[in-house]
């Protein structure tokens, strides 16, 4: 007689994976278990409701998992130090969330000793990559099963095979998909699909009510963002929710993402971030005051390679770890208050203070004088600065184009 195979399955409750449970147990005669990993988009009711249904569907056990401060502690701090935005615009919200929620199950199916480890992933997304990746690096003697991609299923089908299953539920197909986190919510819909049309402001999960613009500080002790207005959080992912709500009260934080998938082909995502985009700003904004040009300089080049590599999943690559050591040790003057200015729709960054600030007119006002130079060092400079450029002209003629 067979041994019941015994699987975890990464669960969140909506169609594919309660695709998978049904999927598993009948169809394959397993052991079904379920766990749930939170970042910061559930609300306690939510995660209730969602277990709740794991039972119904017939999982052997549910599991909640809160990742929250551990996605903050090991990953969105150094996004932070590096001022990391994809392709200059996306926050990284679900690449980030995504490599966390599979570690953690990767850690339970560990603890729980199970033969096999699944989620619901579909073979046109980033997600399947970054969950594979992060599994086969850290339980890589477990099989992973992928029901929704190696059946390579339609929503249809799913729905029908639930209904013979005697499964009841509302499926219809919302309009938008929105996945929530604590560092951004991003929206998929029919305009997403395409290249030229914007999302339509229903899309979003939040409306602007404020009217008024307002000026707020912002509080970051060795580059991390700590406070707002003078009042000091307990940990930052209190003070990253504290600008959330107030981002979203002035809908700052909207965009349009467009960049290269794992898979190889172009995607197209909207998103709200609007805490994100303002911790990064502000935080980028006081770096040009506290930092050198070559510490910059640097940190934008890693922050390339650091963001590149979390998007693809590759969170366990060694590299990650030494940019993360790079990235610490250039914010320990990073201290002091930024102030923004908030509109609807838009925020700008008004100016810093900071005891580290290295625009300090005791050694100099740009363009009206100098008081560690004269005149004279920089007429030297000068030249010793054109001197090569001078030889190589000379070399070669006068008139030489070097283009």
């Amino acid at each position: 007689m067979s041994v019941q195979k015994k699987v975890l399955l990464a669960f969140s409750g909506g169609l594919d994976t309660s695709y998978c449970v049904k999927y598993l147990s009948e169809t394959c005669g397993m052991e079904v278990h379920t766990a749930i990993v939170n970042t910061g988009g559930f609300s306690a009711q939510e995660l209730s409701q969602i277990e709740e249904r794991a039972y119904a569907l017939g999982a052997a056990t549910h599991t909640t998992l809160d990742e929250t401060k551990a996605l903050y502690n090991q990953c969105l701090r150094y996004l932070v130090f590096g001022n990391v935005l994809k392709n200059n615009t996306y926050p990284l919200s679900v690449s980030a969330e995504r490599v966390f929620q599979a570690r953690a199950i990767a850690q339970l199916a560990k603890t729980m000793n199970v033969d096999c480890v699944a989620h619901g992933s579909t073979g046109a997304g980033n997600d399947q990559v970054r969950f594979d990746v992060v599994f086969h690096t850290l339980i890589p003697n477990v099989e992973i099963i992928t029901p929704i991609r190696d059946n390579k299923l339609s929503r249809e089908e799913e729905i029908e095979f639930l209904n013979s299953c005697g499964v009841e539920g509302d499926w219809t197909k919302a309009l938008y998909s929105i996945n929530q986190g604590i560092w951004g919510t991003t929206i998929g819909g029919k305009e997403t699909l395409t290249s030229h049309l914007p999302l339509p402001e229903k899309a979003y999960p939040t409306r602007a009510t404020a009217t008024e613009e307002r000026v707020i500080t912002l509080h970051f002790e060795r580059g991390e963002f700590v406070g707002i207005n003078g009042e000091m959080l307990a940990h930052p992912t209190e003070a990253i929710q504290a600008l959330t709500k107030l981002a979203d009260e002035f809908a700052i934080g909207r965009d349009m993402h467009i960049g290269d998938t794992i898979i190889g082909i172009k995607g197209r995502v909207a998103f709200t971030a609007g805490a994100p985009l303002l911790i990064i700003k502000a935080h980028h904004a006081l770096e040009k005051h506290t930092l050198t040009k070559w510490q910059l300089n640097l940190k934008d080049q890693l922050a390339l390679w650091y963001g590149q590599l979390l998007h693809e999943g590759q969170f366990a690559e060694p590299a990650l770890r030494s940019i993360e050591a790079f990235f610490e040790q250039s914010q320990q003057t990073v201290h002091g208050e930024v102030h923004v200015r908030l509109a609807p729709y838009r925020f700008s960054i008004e100016g810093i203070s900071s005891p580290n600030d290295l625009m300090n007119s005791t050694f100099g006002k740009y363009g009206e004088m100098n008081n560690t130079w004269s005149g004279k060092d920089v007429e030297g400079y000068s030249r010793i600065a054109a001197n090569q450029a001078l030889i190589y002209h000379a070399v070669n003629g006068g008139n030489h184009d070097s283009r």
